[in-house]
């Protein structure tokens, strides 16, 4: 491999060095399998099991708050996985000049799936093009609803459920409180549902504030089956903003309740504005004591976790710590809420708790119980997700990357690409400042029988602004960069202007992938 100047940078692949360096090469990928996710960027959503893609604070029966970090590159795989690269920035040696590329790509091999191994082949042995996945959709977050404080405010579909849920059950027992209002009372229910997601929603500006205070980002709030969603994007820096951010929203149930409570005593009982009223004080008082449970990922699970965090030191020790009460205290809700309604303990009589009764208790223990299940296993996800993201490093995971002037040949490029080991081109004047970057994916749409008449320029990717990169981004500021700009390669420079190499976004997935894999 050809070191210049004992500086660490190899130099181009041209046989006269070049006035910009060329970087490492991310050995973990193949650089004959084109990218399946052209013109893609960095998703945010990180791999769970049904969990929502942001840092979800999410209201008990209403509320779990969860949060989220951002997620790598755009992957249409579960899950996890370690670092790719050269672990150390270091290049591979570069492959024997005499190893020529396949005579003939007019009749390309059959693709393949990406190779995680440590694979020193170049440009010039790209196979077939693989036909690019459908891009995957967007979630959507349901209905907009608002802006408040800048976040957007959406009802999810399964909102409406939950609305006709309480309107038919609420309206159950106005019949028997209020029997004079006949049909009417499936009005007033509605009226109590949407109060009553009023509540939830303050509960989640509650979270929202306390987040946009600490210079948290808020992607948004989606009111849902089970109460609400404040999806804040990275997670507080200390354990006591981790305790503030998650007190307050059960804070602010409490005093809901107690305003609702002061707002009751001018009120005659037995009336439609004093039973609404005391319905939604009950009501705000179960979201109140349901989220200060201490298990993930209710808001007193992460208050848990703060706790652990502050007396350990360590935020994951906490995470592990909360998420197991959590699970602990979902087997506790699915077999204890049953117990407790036919036992009578929770207001009615024994006698009355059978029939269609036990079957809806029982349904609604699973569902809170999976629910938390669910969400205590998420947030250990993400915690490990958080924890791994400093091995995202740029640059050991930028490719080595040679320059060659607008007017080369293909297939000169990939000869000069072939002798450096180089694995990316880089298009540059004649002065060697960067122009556009060729890509991947149209090089192996190139026969080989073309390349020789086919110009290196009609292959390449104009530079913008966002297409260059730090070598010294990690972590989450290095998605977050590429997340910005939406592409497949990003030319990569030091801090003095001079080109490190070429980093492609499929090389970061894979690396998230296996960093995710490993254990913490």
């Amino acid at each position: 491999m050809d070191e210049s100047g004992g500086s660490g940078q190899p130099r181009s692949g041209t046989d006269r060095p070049a006035k910009p360096h060329a970087g490492p090469t991310a050995q973990t990928t193949d650089p004959t399998t084109p990218d399946p996710h052209e013109n893609q960027t960095p998703s945010t959503s990180a791999p769970t099991e049904g969990a929502t893609d942001g840092t979800a604070h999410r209201p008990a029966a209403d509320d779990d708050a969860v949060q989220a970090p951002p997620t790598p590159a755009p992957t249409d795989v579960a899950a996890s996985g370690s670092e790719t690269g050269t672990g150390d920035g270091e290049h591979p040696p570069a492959p024997d000049a005499t190893h020529q590329a396949p005579a003939d790509l007019r009749k390309p091999e059959a693709p393949r799936e990406p190779d995680t191994t440590d694979d020193h082949r170049t440009l010039a042995h790209s196979g077939a093009p693989k036909s690019p996945p459908p891009p995957s959709p967007q979630p959507r977050g349901g209905l907009l609803m608002g802006r408040p404080f800048g976040v957007p405010v959406y009802v999810a579909p399964s909102w409406f459920l939950v609305a006709a849920l309480i309107t038919w059950v609420f309206g159950g027992q106005l019949d028997r409180v209020l029997p004079e209002l006949g049909a009417a009372r499936y009005l007033v229910s509605l009226f109590f549902a949407v109060a009553f997601y009023a509540s939830v929603l303050v509960h989640e500006l509650a979270h929202t504030v306390a987040a946009l205070r600490f210079k948290l980002p808020v992607r948004r709030i989606q009111l849902q089956f089970f109460g609400g969603v404040s999806e804040i994007e990275k997670e507080a820096e200390t354990p006591g903003r981790e305790f503030v951010l998650a007190f307050v929203g059960p804070l602010l149930s409490l005093i809901l309740a107690g305003l609702f409570y002061l707002a009751m005593q001018p009120v005659e009982p037995g009336t439609v504005p004093g039973v609404l009223l005391a319905g939604l004080m009950v009501s705000n008082l179960i979201v109140a004591a349901f989220n200060l449970l201490p298990g993930l990922p209710l808001d007193g699970g992460r208050m848990l976790r703060a706790v652990v965090w502050k007396i350990t030191g360590r935020p994951m020790t906490g995470t592990v710590a909360a998420a197991w009460v959590g699970r602990a205290l979902a087997v506790c809700v699915l077999i204890g809420l049953p117990l407790l309604t036919q036992s009578g303990a929770l207001g009615s009589s024994a006698e009355d708790n059978v029939g269609m009764d036990t079957v809806m208790d029982a349904l609604l223990a699973a569902i809170l119980a999976a629910i938390i299940w669910t969400g205590a296993g998420n947030s250990l996800r993400m915690a490990r997700l958080r924890e791994h993201l400093p091995d995202l490093r740029a640059r050991t995971l930028t490719r080595r990357a040679v320059p060659v002037e607008t007017h080369t040949p293909l297939s000169e490029a990939l000869r000069r690409a072939n002798d450096a080991g180089a694995r990316a081109l880089v298009v540059v004047d004649a002065d060697g400042t960067p122009l556009s970057l060729v890509r991947e994916a149209a090089i192996v749409g190139v026969p080989e029988h073309r390349r020789p008449w086919v110009a290196v320029s009609g292959l390449a990717q104009d530079l913008t602004d966002g297409m260059r990169v730090s070598a010294e981004l990690a972590g989450e500021d290095l998605l977050d960069t590429l997340r910005a700009t939406p592409a497949t390669e990003y030319l990569v420079v030091e801090d003095t202007g001079e080109i490190y190499g070429v980093l492609s976004a499929a090389d970061v997935e894979r690396a998230f992938v296996k960093a995710m894999a490993r254990p913490s």
